[in-house]
């Protein structure tokens, strides 16, 4: 396993009691579509970390592979306007998460950061979300990750 999927599972282990079932594959899930066909699941099942800066605050948002996420929505949720909503900058991700764009879970980051997740994942029974890298995602129940992620389901989706 990738050193950095092997952390992901033991910080998961440790904070959550959670083994995640990390698989890899070597051509990478760096899209949800290559994430969908690398699993067999439905595009819509693919639990997408992304992080955004909102009005100085770096802010999560795990949405559905399906969806695009809608600035002037995921501003409401935090009573900002849209203008003040963009994806936050990878350096600054990776320093404040812990995590490289591509392989952000959901959970188990090095700093509490504020966590949303798209209310349209919570219709499936199993989802998939990145476990650390770019080629390494795990299963999860979509009401077990809001909880590990302590997130707030919101319309998000555009």
């Amino acid at each position: 396993m990738h050193p950095r999927a092997a952390t992901f599972a033991e910080r998961a282990r440790e904070a959550h009691g959670f083994e995640p079932d990390v698989e890899e594959f070597p051509e990478g899930t760096k899209t949800a579509e290559d994430a969908a066909d690398a699993v067999g699941c439905d595009v819509a099942q693919i639990a997408s970390s992304l992080a955004f800066d909102i009005d100085g605050s770096l802010v999560v948002c795990v949405t559905s592979g399906a969806n695009r996420v809608a600035e002037p929505a995921l501003g409401a949720v935090f009573d900002a306007s849209a203008e003040d909503v963009e994806m936050a900058d990878p350096e600054r991700i990776r320093e404040t998460l812990g995590w490289s764009i591509g392989g952000v879970p959901p959970f188990c980051h090095d700093r509490g950061v504020p966590v949303v997740i798209d209310e349209t994942l919570l219709e499936f029974d199993t989802v998939w979300a990145a476990a650390g890298t770019p080629t390494a995602v795990f299963p999860i129940d979509p009401d077990r990750l809001r909880r590990y992620a302590d997130a707030d389901p919101a319309a998000v989706a555009d």
